[in-house]
C-alpha cells in the first residue's frame, strides 16, 4: 500500500505531500530499533520517553517517514506526517496492513479490575477442548496455537495485536481471547478492532494514578462495549452481581452471569474446598455439573464469565464443563505451593483491597484453621489504596505480615507506613518485615496444621522492581525454599 492508502482515515493534519503520499509502505513500526527500509515509524509521547527522540534512528534504519501527533522537532528534515492521534493512526494503519484479520477471527475481549487472567485462561481452555485452534493474549503470556510467547503488556500496541491475529490466521486459528486493560482502552491500543464478545468481570479501585477517578476508570472500560471506530460487539457478558457492570451501556445481546437467580447463566449448589469447586451450571433451562481444580467463590464468577463468553460463541454446556475441568491451574492465581506440609500455602496476584478481600474469603471458605496473609503495595502507584489494602488484610485475616512488593522509585518503608495506617485500624496481630524473602519465611514458620498462608501481590511475577535495579524474585520459589528448609519435600 501507499502512505496515502495506509493513512487514509487517520486524521492527517500536515506533512502528507504528493511525494511521500504515493510512496510504498513495506512495514509499520513504533520501535525505532525495528524500523527497516520502506517502513513508517510512529512516534508516541510515552510516560518515560518521547518518541521524537528516536525518530532520527528510525530514519537511519530506512523508515520513509515519521507519523506522530507530536510536532516536528526543530532541525528534523525527514518527512514528518502530523496526525490528530498517533495511536489511533497506528491502529487504523495496522488493520489495513494486515488486511483486517479481526473481521475473520472470533474475538473475545475481557475487561475488569479482577479476574481477567483466570477468565481468559478458562475460556481458552474451553475453546481448545471444543476443537478450535486459538490465540490467547494476557498478563502472563501470549499463546498462538501451541506456541507460547512472552507477554510484554497485558494488552500490547495495536500493531502487535494485528500482527498476532495475522499469525494466528496463518496456522488456521479461528478464535482469540484477550485481556483488555483499562490502559489499553484509554490509550487506544485496541482502537477500531471488531470484537465478537465483550466480557466485564467487575470494577474496584485500581489504577487511579493513571485514570484519576473511578468514573474515568469506568469510562475507559466502557470503550470495549461502545468502541469509537468499530461496530459494537454483538454479545456482551456482564456480571449481574457487580454494581458497575449494571451501568455498562451494552449493545446487541447481553448474557448476565452470577450466583443469584436473576442471572441468565448462574451457578447453583456450589461446593468449594482445597481440591477445587463443584457446582451446577444453569442456562436457558439446561443444567450441567461442573468440576474445577480452581478454588474459591471468586473462581465461580470467573468460570461463569468464561462460560457466558463460550455460550456466545456457540459452545454447549457439556463442552464448557469439559474445558473448565481441563484448566487445572492459572499461574499466580490462588496457586498452591505444596511440599507435603500440613497447612496450605497459596500465591496470588491480589494487589488491591477488593482482590485481597476476595482471596482471603476464598481461603476462609476452604480452611479450617487460621488465615495468615502476607502482602505489600506497589511503589509509584495510587497511594490512596495502600491503607485500604491494610484494612482489608487486617479485617479478614487472623495474622498479617506486611512486606515490600515492587517499590520501584519509592522507599519501601514509606510505602509500608501508608499501608500500616489502615492495618492498625484493627487489632489483628501483625508484623512488619521489608525483606520479602524473610517475610515469607516468617509467615510460613507461623503456620500450624490446618492453617492457610496467602502470599499476595506478585502472583506469577518472577522479579522485584527496586529503585535502582530489577532482581529475580518468585514468591513460589521462595515459599518452596522455606518449606524445604523446614523438612518438607
Amino acid at each position: 500500500m501507499t502512505v496515502r492508502e495506509m493513512l487514509g482515515s487517520a486524521g492527517v493534519k500536515s506533512g502528507l505531500d504528493a511525494a511521500i503520499a504515493e510512496a510504498r509502505v513495506d512495514g509499520l513500526e513504533y520501535d525505532s530499533r525495528r524500523s527497516g527500509p520502506g517502513s513508517l515509524f510512529f512516534a508516541f509521547a510515552g510516560a518515560r520517553a518521547d518518541g521524537r527522540d528516536f525518530a532520527a534512528q528510525a530514519i537511519e534504519n530506512g523508515a520513509i517517514a515519521v507519523v506522530s501527533e507530536l510536532a516536528r522537532p526543530s532541525g528534523f528534515t525527514a518527512p514528518w506526517i502530523e496526525v490528530e492521534h498517533g495511536r489511533k493512526a497506528l491502529a487504523l494503519a495496522a488493520r489495513r496492513y494486515y488486511r483486517e484479520p479481526d473481521t475473520r477471527l472470533k474475538l473475545t475481549g475481557i475487561t475488569g479490575t479482577n479476574g481477567k487472567t483466570t477468565t481468559a485462561f478458562l475460556l481458552d481452555a474451553i475453546l481448545r477442548s471444543a476443537g478450535f485452534t486459538t490465540g490467547l493474549m494476557g498478563t502472563i503470556e501470549y499463546r498462538m496455537g501451541d506456541q507460547v510467547l512472552p507477554a510484554v503488556n497485558t494488552t500490547p500496541e495495536s500493531l502487535d495485536v494485528m500482527r498476532f491475529f495475522a499469525g494466528l490466521e496463518q496456522i488456521g486459528g479461528t478464535h482469540v481471547t484477550m485481556e483488555v486493560s483499562s490502559h489499553a482502552l484509554a490509550l487506544r491500543r485496541i482502537f477500531a478492532i471488531a470484537y465478537h464478545t465483550a466480557v466485564f468481570t467487575n470494577l474496584t479501585r485500581d489504577h487511579l494514578d493513571f485514570h484519576g477517578t473511578m468514573q474515568d476508570y469506568f469510562e475507559a472500560k466502557q470503550l470495549l462495549f461502545h468502541p469509537e471506530d468499530a461496530p459494537a460487539p454483538p454479545f456482551s457478558v456482564l456480571n449481574r452481581d457487580d454494581e458497575w457492570a449494571r451501568r455498562i451501556r451494552a449493545a446487541g445481546e447481553t448474557i448476565w452471569y452470577g450466583i443469584g437467580h436473576d442471572a441468565d447463566l448462574r451457578a447453583e449448589n456450589v461446593e468449594s474446598g482445597l481440591d477445587g469447586l463443584r457446582f451446577t451450571l444453569v442456562h436457558a433451562g439446561q443444567r450441567q455439573a461442573v468440576r474445577s481444580a480452581l478454588a474459591g467463590r471468586i473462581n465461580v464468577y470467573n468460570i461463569l464469565a468464561a462460560s457466558g463468553a463460550a455460550v456466545s460463541l456457540g459452545v454447549g454446556l457439556p463442552a464448557i464443563a469439559t474445558g473448565v475441568e481441563a484448566c487445572r491451574a492459572v499461574p499466580g492465581r490462588f496457586e498452591r505451593v505444596d511440599s507435603g506440609q500440613p497447612f496450605a500455602v497459596v500465591v496470588d496476584y491480589a494487589h488491591t483491597d477488593d482482590a485481597l478481600r476476595n482471596v482471603i474469603a476464598a481461603a476462609r471458605g476452604i480452611s479450617k484453621g487460621q488465615v495468615i496473609t502476607l502482602f505489600g503495595c506497589g511503589g509509584d502507584r495510587d497511594r490512596a489504596k495502600r491503607p485500604l489494602m491494610g484494612m482489608a488484610a487486617a479485617e479478614f485475616s487472623d495474622f498479617v505480615v506486611l512486606t515490600s512488593d515492587n517499590p520501584r522509585g519509592e522507599d519501601p518503608l514509606d510505602i509500608m507506613n501508608d499501608a500500616l495506617v489502615g492495618l492498625r485500624r484493627f487489632d489483628t496481630p501483625h508484623l512488619v518485615e521489608p525483606d520479602r524473602e524473610r517475610a515469607i519465611r516468617l509467615a510460613i514458620e507461623r503456620a500450624q496444621p490446618g492453617d492457610i498462608v496467602i502470599l499476595a501481590g506478585k502472583g506469577h511475577e518472577t522479579y522485584q522492581v527496586l529503585k535502582d535495579r530489577t532482581i529475580h524474585f518468585d514468591d513460589r520459589e521462595a515459599a518452596r525454599a522455606v518449606l524445604e528448609s523446614l523438612g518438607y519435600r
